[in-house]
């Protein structure tokens, strides 16, 4: 709920269990109260009356504004810094007023000396305990404006000694969960490569010695796939301050009168414990942003060809495939062009003749008969040296004039901002989608942006094209599957899932690996849109040889797929992988709708152990890749259960049946044994005395 008390010029914005105030000040100053635990009269929170320490500490300096702007005596972090025709870059508002729209408070600002608008929105998602964050600058004068900096808001929390959670990594080794305490000085989280995630994730999460369960817990999420920004500052005025938006590294906006600039929004919340902010966003994300239907068991043909695709060997795959239970079948990269290698093909999404000599057509129709639907692989951002398209519009890509740009992976990449790209892009898409029965579309980028030319609206303009192409190819096909690779997991964030369906997580598929990495997506992104895949061993990047059932175990905490050479296994190997594809069929509503739980074992052994829950069903995962001590079980307390309902927990050849409180106060012991063995614990509620 939104209420405004007009008179005071005090706004509050309620959740089920949050609360998050701000008013006008005497000066005319939006002025930020207060974020955290409900408080029913937030009327009572007022302003303080602030007083200039010295000459170096004016009064601005330490209000805690919702939108500090770039002018005067501010010299703290800013969200908005322009450039005026005229070389003036200060901007000095004032409050104008509010609107209000159900769940929408608009809050608008102008400046005093120029007609520039700032409009700063805040939705309410009260069941959620979530708000939403973003600024919409508009250029109502007569002249030309350039935005150098913006910051989608700043975020004041009342305490110092926090602690600061994100997470760090490269290719093959993202989502490496680390924290940090906050102390004086930055910490500084960015993206400068025009793809988000491989390095920092643009959240944030602060919090004041959380754990799971207990704990003040702040955080906010990003809806943006290019750079970002992100800043952490504890002050010497006892707050802690964060902004999060776009990169104002070699960046630039350029408002002609009457145009406006929209910001990426945040996600933002505040939670007791870290289950409940990732609680509150995956059901967010579930319900608010992604399909209602249950994600299907793919196979994709990528680590089985490679580029020695074939019509006929395609076929192979497909039929077995769809033998062992996979209900969608993935044609890879080497279909198109003359794409024999990483050198060649991109920018020619003509079907390769000599690998496909009837077209793809023969290959879905056998896809079809086996009871699967067809994907594909597309990199469409993404042009080779070699290439007709290259060859045809060497102007089309990002490029310094009389410099050779420079290839990564044998490949530029294309300036999709041009009208003519994206066009050109989007006519590829919506031809293969009407020409066959596409229902998947895999989105690759595998290199980062370069010599983006003199134009500093390229790398927040690029993005932009990305998803408007997907959106109006989603209008068109509006069933058809979208998932976000970029080189492995480098375009997860809220702004890709907005647009995409589905995250790959990482190129790096070993099954040890994953469970940092998938733990570490869990905190801030949906399980439901956390593909991951049982692919051979030795893995291709471990090396490691890891069993067949902790493989699958460990692709089965998210949507599973399949990545091997299902042509080469065994008798006994196929047998496990019908018997275990059954099987995450029988639960995938559970993984894919449920309420995801990050546990601690009690034991000598390291034990990892994740619980699903999902109205009177839930899942206990547990895995042991290393015995230390053969003897040692695990004490495992479950969570989220009833407490006075009776549930039978059933494994292997066990089967008890205990109450919720009994579980969850005392918990279950499992004993594994050797190394990388796995179980996943089935536990239906069987009995509640609360409806008895």
């Amino acid at each position: 709920m939104i209420y405004v008390n007009e008179s005071k010029q005090h706004f509050s914005l309620q959740t089920a269990n949050t609360s998050y105030v701000f008013c006008v000040d005497g000066e005319g100053l939006l002025r930020h109260l207060y974020w955290g635990s409900k408080i029913e009269n937030t009327e009572e929170l007022e302003y303080e009356v602030l007083c200039e320490v010295s000459t170096n500490d004016p009064v601005h300096e330490i209000t805690p504004e919702e939108f500090p702007v770039y002018g005067g005596l501010l010299y703290k972090q800013h969200c908005l810094k322009a450039k005026f025709q005229n070389g003036d870059r200060g901007i000095f508002y004032q409050y104008e007023g509010y609107t209000q729209e159900q769940n929408t408070l608009t809050i608008h600002l102008k400046d005093k000396y120029r007609n520039l608008l700032i409009d700063l929105e805040y939705k309410c998602f009260e069941e959620y305990d979530l708000l939403e964050r973003k600024v919409t600058i508009t250029n109502n004068t007569d002249e030309t404006i350039t935005l150098e900096q913006l910051q989608t808001g700043q975020f004041h929390i009342k305490k110092t000694g926090l602690k600061f959670s994100n997470v760090h990594g490269h290719w093959g080794a993202e989502q490496n969960r680390f924290e940090q305490e906050v102390s004086y000085g930055k910490i500084l989280i960015e993206c400068r490569r025009g793809i988000s995630t491989h390095n920092h994730n643009p959240y944030f999460i602060l919090h004041d010695s959380a754990n799971e369960d207990a704990g003040d817990v702040y955080f906010g999420a990003l809806r943006m796939s290019g750079n970002f920004r992100g800043v952490i500052e504890q002050t010497p005025y006892g707050e802690t301050l964060v902004q999060l938006g776009l990169n104002s590294h070699d960046f630039n906006a350029i408002l002609k009168p009457s145009e406006k600039m929209e910001s990426p929004s945040i996600i933002c919340g505040y939670s007791n414990g870290f289950a409940a902010m990732s609680h509150n966003l995956h059901s967010y994300a579930r319900k608010t942003i992604m399909k209602p239907t249950r994600k299907m068991v793919l196979y994709n043909s990528w680590e089985a060809t490679e580029f020695k695709v074939t019509c006929d060997h395609q076929i192979e795959l497909a039929k077995k495939a769809a033998k062992l239970g996979a209900e969608l079948f993935v044609l890879d990269d080497g279909w198109f062009g003359q794409r024999d290698s990483i050198e060649n093909g991109l920018g020619d999404w003509y079907i390769n003749e000599e690998k496909f000599p009837n077209g793809l057509n023969p290959l879905i129709d056998v896809v079809k008969e086996n009871g699967m639907k067809f994907g594909i692989w597309i990199e469409p951002e993404m042009v080779n040296p070699l290439s007709d398209l290259y060859k045809q519009h060497p102007e089309w890509i990002y490029h310094f004039d009389k410099v050779i740009s420079d290839t990564s992976r044998g490949q530029y990449v294309l300036n999709i901002t041009l009208p003519e790209v994206k066009s050109y892009i989007l006519n590829m898409i919506e031809d293969l989608l009407t020409k066959h029965d596409i229902a998947y579309i895999k989105w690759d980028a595998n290199r980062p942006i370069s010599q983006s030319s003199s134009d500093k609206q390229i790398w927040h303009n690029h993005i932009l094209a990305v998803y408007d192409i997907v959106a109006k190819a989603k209008e068109k096909f509006p069933d058809v599957i979208f998932e976000a690779c970029a080189s492995g997991g480098g375009r997860i964030d809220y702004g890709a899932l907005t647009y995409f369906d589905d995250f790959w997580t990482s190129d790096n598929t070993d099954a040890f690996d994953r469970l940092t990495i998938q733990e570490s997506y869990s905190y801030i992104y949906p399980i439901k849109a956390m593909r991951a895949w049982v692919t051979d061993c030795p893995n291709f990047l471990s090396k490691r040889y890891i069993p067949l059932r902790f493989r699958f175990h460990s692709a089965m905490m998210g949507t599973l797929g399949i990545g091997s050479n299902i042509l080469k296994i065994s008798e006994e190997e196929e047998t496990i992988y019908k018997d275990m594809i059954a099987q995450y069929k029988e639960i995938a509503h559970i993984v894919q709708e449920g309420d995801f739980y990050r546990l601690k074992p009690i034991s000598q052994n390291k034990y990892y152990a994740y619980q699903y829950v999902f109205e009177n069903e839930s899942l206990l995962y547990v895995f042991l890749p290393q015995t230390l001590i053969g003897h040692n079980k695990a004490r495992i307390l479950l969570k989220g259960l009833s407490p006075k309902t009776t549930y039978k927990v059933s494994y292997q050849d066990v089967v008890i049946e205990k109450s919720g409180e009994y579980l969850m106060n005392f918990g279950i012991q499992i004993l594994l044994s050797g190394d990388y063995a796995s179980e996943i614990v089935k536990i239906n509620a069987v009995y509640s005395i609360e409806n008895n």
